[in-house]
């Protein structure tokens, strides 16, 4: 894997599609911090290549086919900022945690996911070091009927909350996470 900025960037989302963890070896500095890891389970937060490839699992956990067109990269002053699109299709709990703990999950609705967000990575190296988003989480919850809610979604997420089905998803897809976390260790 060369060195160039762009191809860093296209390299780590490609991660984030595929879990491919000799992939996330040779472009995730050890030390790589991820800022938008406090909505995610806790292996997100891992340093280093673990913590994308939990990322990665988490998404994938929740959208199948998932994509991450660039629309466009700029590279600058040890930085890339790139703008994409978030596709997929939510066909499996859509987990959110605040700092570790559950905060929401949204059962499957099968609706597609498409829209934009900006992510900004610092890199050294020749490897991604840290990571910043700005995303459209309004427009994607809206996609999934949750904002503003509506209320067949609404009742299913009160449904699966006093069912017990919103903390059993939530620790599966947290197990999930550690499990991607732990695949660096057998590419290491």
């Amino acid at each position: 894997m060369g060195t160039d900025a762009v191809e860093l960037a296209r390299a780590l989302f490609r991660i984030l599609e595929t879990g491919d963890a000799t992939l996330a070896a040779q472009v995730v500095a050890d030390d790589f911090h991820n800022r938008e890891a406090s909505v995610a389970p806790a292996a997100c937060s891992i340093p280093g290549p673990a913590g994308v490839l939990a990322s990665g699992a988490w998404m994938r956990s929740a959208f199948s086919d998932l994509r991450f067109p660039i629309l466009e990269a700029v590279e600058g002053d040890g930085q890339v900022w790139v703008r994409l699109r978030m596709q997929g299709r939510h066909t499996g709990a859509f987990v959110r945690f605040d700092e570790g703990s559950l905060d929401q999950a949204i059962p499957p609705t099968g609706h597609e996911i498409d829209f934009e967000q900006i992510h900004v990575l610092d890199l050294r190296d020749g490897k991604v070091f840290r990571h910043e988003a700005v995303r459209d989480d309004i427009t994607m919850l809206g996609q999934l009927g949750v904002f503003p809610p509506a209320p067949a979604t609404a009742l299913r997420m009160v449904g699966w909350k006093v069912s017990g089905r919103a903390s059993r998803a939530a620790a599966q897809v947290t197990a999930q996470a550690a499990e991607a976390a732990a695949l660096v260790n057998r590419v290491s």
